[in-house]
């Protein structure tokens, strides 16, 4: 009997399942009288799919545990955890820029609780800010990693959010010598395997792929989802970039397994307009479009891990079932979810994944939130607003911003706070103009009648 099968026969709705899963998360769902950090493994229960890295040949879950929104409390973290190691899941990804460092201490503090060979953990060299490009700061926050992750080696080490161009990649990694020392780390065992995440100018991408021989990268981060794959676009349309299908092709020739990022589009695929998400319904009645989505994404053989930010229980719960085993996407099934990437991709959204990168603005602005919501309200067809002369101008005018008053009560966080500053805009991993979507909001809610 599956998890979902268990909580009907309990007769149990979303709600009271996810109070039991707070009290007793392995024991309610996994069977498991065993403490935290020493759980047996049910081999009925941990259905999980694997692949196999091509270096080491360790098995890796499908599905990755991202940790960058974590709950900031030690015992939510445990519980999290808890339940996907007793799943299978053995993935899991951090940074030091996570959290202001906090997720490394989360991860480390849970995960140091199992034997060090039930998880393979994943963490970066995230030195963004320009202050700190010098060898000794990059050095630094490679070791405070270990410290912070209490391990002695760490298996998927990362060149944080390459794209920002060559002078950035030459500055970060190459001119002072940082990556000549990851690689020396490698070498020494200290380092498991090395690679990097991709935001941006696809021209790094390729230089740094043209130069496998040299640095014989054991794995690479990009973002791969049904609407990214033909519609880069999409995202970062004033860069050099390219969509999820060359990235993953160019990954798959080299012989470089892919780690993939947003499989959900930072929950956008959530947010799908309803006449979208219908055309899934009528396919499959009980599955959601994040489900949708993960198993497009398994469904390519060159991933190795599919990374899903999990801070709730019921959100890891249906994914790990999603993952028990993967389902591959039908060719009839690709085709659907290419057709609705075709129509989704004539919608006026902002591409904000939510990542939260931009944060915190010196202003006080709510980037995230008003982007999640001017984009909620054009898949429910608020937006764009109508001619002045239209007879629903009006009601959709005011369904606008009585909507922006729901999605952010705090009117100082909202869009006309900007200064157009452009503090954020280096930060940004999507490369968005945000100043000036910023302002189509603003432009949106001073419109009048």
């Amino acid at each position: 009997m599956n998890r979902r099968q268990f909580l009907q026969r309990l007769g149990m709705g979303a709600g009271s399942a996810l109070a039991m899963m707070a009290m007793e998360p392995l024991n309610v769902l996994a069977g498991n009288s065993a403490k935290p950090g020493q759980l047996k493994y049910d081999a009925d229960e941990n259905k999980m799919t694997y692949r196999v890295q091509h270096g080491s040949g360790e098995k890796i879950s499908l599905l990755g545990f991202g940790m960058m929104r974590l709950p900031d409390d030690q015992e939510q973290v445990d519980q999290l955890v808890d339940y996907a190691i007793a799943h299978g899941v053995n993935y899991f990804d951090t940074a030091p820029m996570y959290m202001g460092g906090r997720s490394e201490v989360l991860t480390g503090n849970t995960l140091s609780r199992y034997p060090r060979e039930k998880y393979h953990v994943a963490t970066k060299m995230s030195n963004q800010n320009r202050r700190s490009w010098s060898f000794d700061d990059s050095k630094r926050m490679y070791e405070t990693s270990l410290e912070r992750l209490k391990v002695d080696y760490i298996d998927y080490y990362l060149l944080h959010s390459i794209g920002g161009g060559m002078d950035s990649l030459k500055g970060r990694f190459l001119d002072n010598g940082i990556l000549d020392f990851l690689l020396k780390e490698r070498e020494a065992g200290r380092i498991k395997h090395l690679g990097f995440s991709y935001h941006g100018d696809v021209r790094d991408f390729d230089w740094l792929l043209d130069h496998q021989d040299e640095y014989h990268w054991d794995f690479v981060q990009i973002q791969m989802n049904f609407l990214d794959w033909r519609h880069a676009s999409m995202r970062q349309g004033w860069r050099h970039d390219a969509d999820a299908e060359y990235l993953y092709d160019k990954l798959e020739k080299k012989g470089i397994q892919a780690v993939i990022m947003e499989p959900l589009r930072g929950g956008a695929f959530g947010r799908m307009a309803s006449e979208l998400s219908d055309q899934l319904k009528a396919v499959r009645p009980n599955d959601s479009t994040a489900r949708w989505a993960f198993r497009w994404v398994g469904s390519y053989p060159n991933v190795l891990t599919t990374l899903s930010g999990m801070n709730r229980m019921d959100h890891l719960v249906d994914n790990v079932a999603t993952f028990s085993p993967l389902e591959a996407c039908t060719e009839a099934e690709n085709k659907l979810l290419a057709d609705i990437a075709d129509q989704m991709s004539g919608f006026p959204t902002i591409p904000c994944t939510t990542c939260e990168y931009c944060m915190p603005c010196p202003y006080g602005v709510n980037i995230p939130g008003n982007f999640a919501y001017y984009n909620e309200a054009v898949n429910e067809h608020i937006l764009p607003l109508p001619d002045k002369q239209a007879s629903d101008y009006i009601a959709r005018k005011e369904k606008f911003a009585e909507g922006m008053r729901k999605a952010l009560p705090d009117v100082a966080k909202w869009a006309n706070q900007c200064t157009d500053c452009e503090a954020c805009l280096p930060k940004c991993p999507q490369q968005i103009r945000i100043p000036n979507q910023m302002a189509r909001i603003v432009e949106t809610l001073r419109r009048r009648g």
